[in-house]
C-alpha cells in the first residue's frame, strides 16, 4: 500500500489540461468548453466572451470587462440625454420636433454604432454560424428600432401622413440607446460575477511559493523563479519556508504541515526519502530536498487543472437548455414578425408604428441569456467550493448525478481505516517469550515489503530489539514468508502456510479468533518446525470514520463494506462501525459484481475506494469516489476525489451536490419562467383588456436583471452551510 499523496496523472487526457501562461494561455468558453483557441475573443456559439482556461494569479486585468465598462460609461451621458429629449422635448419647447430628431440621430450614432457595435458584430456571428442566441435577437430588435428612427428622421415622406405626430415622424432612437446601455451594464455586472467564480482557483494558486533556492554544483545557493526549477534539482527549504515543488527529502529533518492538502492540523515527520508535496509548509528544522515533480505535474497543479475542468464542464441538464435555447431564438423571431404584422394590420393607429415598437419589445424580453447562464454559473461556483472543502468534481456530471446516489460501497484498508498497519501485540507459545518472538519474526521481515512486516520491523526497533539479517528469504505469494535466521528455520504467515509446514496451530486457536474480532490480522511463527507464536497487526480506523458513517446514514444512504481481508475480521470492523452488510474476502473482479448486482436491483450505487485494485469498481460505479490520499489510479478511475482522504468528504460532497441541483433548477425555472410571462406582454396581449403596452426599454432593464438574478441565485452557493 502506498501512502503519498499522489493526484492523476498528468498524461491522462481526460483529467488534465496545459496550465495557462502569459505566453501560451488557452482560452474557452464558459458555456462551451468545447470551444477552444490560443488568443482572446468571442464564442462563435453563443457570443459570450472567452476566458482562460485557467486564470492567472498576477493578472486581475479582464479585457472584455475593462471595454465594456468603457464604452457603458462614455456613451451612458449621450443615452440620458436621447432619453430626456424623448420624454420631455415637447415640454421643454427648446427646439422644434424635426430638429429634435436630427439631434437624437446625431447623439444616438455613437452609442449605437460604437457602445454597440460588439452586439452587431456578435448577432451577426450567430447568424452566420447557424448559431440562433440572444445577440440575434439584442441586434435584431435594436437595429430596426434605430434603422426605422434614421429612416423616419431623413426621408420622412416615404411614411402615410398616419404616421406624422407633433409635426416629424416618430422615432424610437431613446429605445435603441436604452437598450444598449442597459445590456452594456448588464455584461459589465455579468463579467465582474463571473470574475468571482475563479476566486477558488486563485486561493489554490496562491498557496504556490514564488521561488526556490537552489543549490548549485559547488554548494553555493541562489533563489531562482519556481519555472526555472528542474526535475532533480536540489532545493534547500528554511523553517516557515513553503515546499516549493514535489519530491523527496535528500537530507535534514523537519516537520512539515500538509493541512492545505490533508486538512490534518497536525505537522507530519520527514526525514531522508520521505515525500514532500509542493506548497506544503515547513515548521521546523532546514531540509534539502530533490525535486521529482515541477510545473504541471505537481500535486497542486494537478488539483488546480481538475477544477478548471470542472468548472467548464456541461452539466446534462444544461443540455436540454441549449436545446431549448437554439428553437426557443427562432420561435421569438417569428412571435416578433408575427406581432408586428398583427398590430400592422389591426392595430390602432398608427398601426405599423405600434407593430414594430412591440415587436423589438418582444426580441429583447425574450433574449435567452439567463436560460444560457442557468446551469453554468452554478456549476462553476460549486467546483470552486468543492475545491475549498476538500472534494474535487471530475466534471458537471458528477455534481448532478452524487445526489441520486442511494447505495454507498466502501472500501475498508485506506478508506475506513488509516491503510497503515499498526503492530497490536505478541501472544508466545509454550517455551517462547514474546520478545524473543517479536525479534525473530521482525529479522525475518526485513526482507519483505508486505505492509504488515513493515508494521513488525518497526516495531521491534521501537523496543530496542536487535536485529539480525535473514541467512536466507523466501515469499510464498500471499500466504508469507520462509527464511533462515541465526541458523533456525523460520515461517511466518496464515494458517495455510502453518499446514503446509507441517505445524499445528490449535493451541493458539482460541487467542487468534478472539484478536481477530477484535479486527486484527493475525500471523503465526513457527520455529524449527515448532510453533512459537502469534504476532496481532491491526490497521486501526479513522478517528472521522464513525462521524463520517453517521452523517451518510443520515442522508439516507445505504452503506457497505467490501475488503479483501478475511470475513472475521471485516464482520469485527462491520460491527465496530455499524455496518450491517459487509463483504470480505473480496477480490477487484468481486467488487465489480458486487456494483454490477446493486445496479442491477436499480440501486444509483457510488464506490469510494483508493487502491489500484479498486479502480474497474471506481469506473464501473454510477459515482466513483476515491481517496486523495491514494494512487493515481484510483483516481483516474473516479469521478469524485477526496483531497483529505476522509470521508465525511462524501456526505460534504453530497450536500454541495443536492445544493447546487436545487439552484440549477431554479435558475432554469427563473429563466423559463420570466421569458414565458415576458414574451405575451411584450406582444401586447394584455393591450384590449387593460391598454398596457410594454415600453423596449423597460423590456431591456428587464432582461438585465434577470441574467443579473441568475447569477446572484448562483452566487449564493459560495456560502451556503455544507
Amino acid at each position: 500500500m502506498r501512502h503519498e499523496h499522489h493526484q492523476p496523472n498528468s498524461h491522462d487526457p481526460a483529467t488534465a489540461q496545459p496550465l495557462a501562461d502569459a505566453s501560451g494561455a488557452i482560452y474557452t468558453c464558459p458555456m462551451h468548453p468545447e470551444i477552444r483557441q490560443d488568443h482572446p475573443g468571442t464564442c462563435p456559439k453563443c457570443g459570450m466572451a472567452l476566458e482562460p482556461l485557467l486564470p492567472d494569479l498576477d493578472d486581475d486585468d479582464n479585457p472584455e470587462l475593462r471595454d465594456f465598462s468603457r464604452r457603458f460609461w462614455w456613451t451612458l451621458p449621450l443615452t440620458l440625454v436621447v432619453l430626456i429629449l424623448a420624454m420631455f422635448g415637447e415640454h421643454l419647447q427648446l427646439m422644434d420636433m424635426t430638429q429634435q430628431s436630427w439631434v437624437e440621430l446625431i447623439l444616438s450614432l455613437p452609442v449605437v454604432l460604437w457602445a454597440g457595435w460588439p452586439f452587431f458584430l456578435r448577432g451577426w456571428q450567430s447568424v452566420y454560424n447557424h448559431s440562433p442566441n440572444m445577440w440575434t435577437l439584442i441586434s435584431l430588435g435594436t437595429g430596426a428600432a434605430f434603422i426605422y428612427s434614421v429612416v423616419a428622421t431623413v426621408a420622412p415622406q416615404v411614411f402615410p401622413a398616419s404616421f406624422m405626430s407633433m409635426g416629424r415622424v416618430g422615432v424610437y432612437f431613446e429605445a435603441a440607446v436604452v437598450i444598449i446601455s442597459l445590456t452594456l451594464l448588464g455584461q459589465v455586472l455579468e463579467l465582474k460575477a463571473r470574475s468571482q467564480t475563479s476566486a477558488a482557483i486563485k486561493s489554490l494558486l496562491g498557496l504556490a511559493p514564488k521561488t526556490a533556492r537552489r543549490i548549485r554544483v559547488d554548494g553555493s545557493e541562489e533563489d531562482v523563479p519556481l519555472s526555472h526549477v528542474h526535475v532533480g534539482d536540489l532545493l534547500r527549504i528554511r523553517p516557515g519556508e513553503k515546499v516549493p515543488v514535489d519530491g523527496v527529502v535528500f537530507e535534514g529533518s523537519s516537520s512539515v504541515d500538509e493541512s492545505m492538502l490533508t486538512g490534518e492540523p497536525l505537522p507530519v515527520s520527514k526525514r531522508q526519502g520521505d515525500k514532500v508535496i509542493g506548497a506544503t509548509l515547513n515548521t521546523s528544522g532546514s531540509l534539502v530536498m530533490r525535486s521529482e515533480r515541477i510545473g504541471s505535474d505537481t500535486v497542486l497543479s494537478q488539483i488546480v487543472q481538475m477544477v478548471a475542468q470542472a468548472q467548464r464542464s456541461r452539466a446534462p441538464m444544461q443540455r436540454m437548455a441549449d436545446v431549448v435555447a437554439g428553437y426557443f431564438v427562432i420561435a421569438v423571431v417569428v412571435i416578433a414578425i408575427t406581432t408586428f404584422f398583427v398590430w400592422g394590420m389591426f392595430g390602432p393607429q398608427p398601426s405599423w408604428v405600434y407593430g414594430l415598437i412591440n415587436a423589438v419589445a418582444v426580441l429583447i424580453i425574450a433574449c435567452p441569456c439567463a436560460l444560457g447562464l442557468a446551469t453554468p454559473m452554478s456549476i462553476m461556483v460549486a467546483t470552486g467550493r468543492g475545491a475549498t472543502q476538500g472534494v474535487l468534481f471530475r466534471d458537471a456530471a458528477a455534481i448532478e448525478n452524487l445526489r441520486k446516489v442511494d447505495t454507498l460501497v466502501i472500501d475498508k484498508t485506506g478508506t475506513l481505516t488509516e491503510g497503515r498497519p499498526v503492530f497490536d501485540r505478541v501472544v508466545p507459545a509454550d517455551g517462547f517469550t514474546a520478545e524473543e518472538v517479536l525479534r525473530l519474526a521482525a529479522s525475518l521481515d526485513q526482507g519483505s515489503e508486505h505492509p504488515l512486516a513493515e508494521a513488525i520491523v518497526q516495531a521491534a526497533r521501537a523496543q530496542g530489539l536487535v536485529l539480525v539479517k535473514p541467512q536466507t528469504f523466501e515469499s510464498g505469494s500471499g500466504i508469507g514468508v520462509r527464511g533462515n535466521v541465526e541458523h533456525q528455520q523460520l515461517a511466518l504467515g496464515n494458517t495455510v502456510l502453518m499446514e503446509q509446514t507441517g505445524v499445528s496451530v490449535t493451541s493458539l486457536m482460541s487467542q487468534a479468533e478472539s484478536l481477530r474480532g477484535e479486527g486484527a490480522s493475525v500471523m503465526y511463527l513457527a520455529v524449527d518446525g515448532q510453533l512459537a507464536g502469534l504476532l496481532a497487526v491491526s490497521d486501526p480506523v479513522k478517528a472521522s470514520t464513525p462521524e463520517a458513517l453517521a452523517a451518510l446514514k443520515e442522508a439516507g444512504l445505504n452503506v457497505i463494506m467490501a475488503t479483501g481481508d478475511g470475513q472475521t475480521t471485516a464482520r469485527a470492523v462491520g460491527t465496530k462501525l455499524g455496518i450491517d452488510e459487509v463483504y470480505g474476502e473480496v477480490k477487484p473482479a468481486d467488487k465489480l459484481s458486487l456494483i454490477e448486482c446493486l445496479q442491477k436491483e436499480g440501486r444509483i450505487v457510488a464506490m469510494a475506494g483508493d487502491g489500484i485494485n479498486d479502480a474497474p469498481a471506481l469506473a464501473k460505479a454510477d459515482v466513483g469516489i476515491a481517496m486523495g490520499t491514494g494512487t493515481d489510479v484510483a483516481m483516474n478511475s473516479a469521478q469524485v476525489t477526496l483531497i483529505k482522504g476522509d470521508l465525511r468528504g462524501i456526505a460534504t460532497a453530497r450536500t454541495l451536490s443536492v445544493s447546487t441541483v436545487r439552484n440549477m433548477k431554479q435558475n432554469l425555472a427563473f429563466a423559463f419562467l420570466y421569458n414565458v410571462m415576458g414574451i405575451p406582454v411584450a406582444a401586447g396581449i394584455l393591450y384590449p383588456f387593460t391598454g398596457w403596452l410594454l415600453s423596449p426599454m423597460i423590456a431591456a432593464l428587464a432582461m438585465s436583471l434577470s441574467s443579473a438574478s441568475v447569477v446572484g441565485n448562483a452566487l449564493r452557493l459560495r456560502n451556503s452551510s455544507l
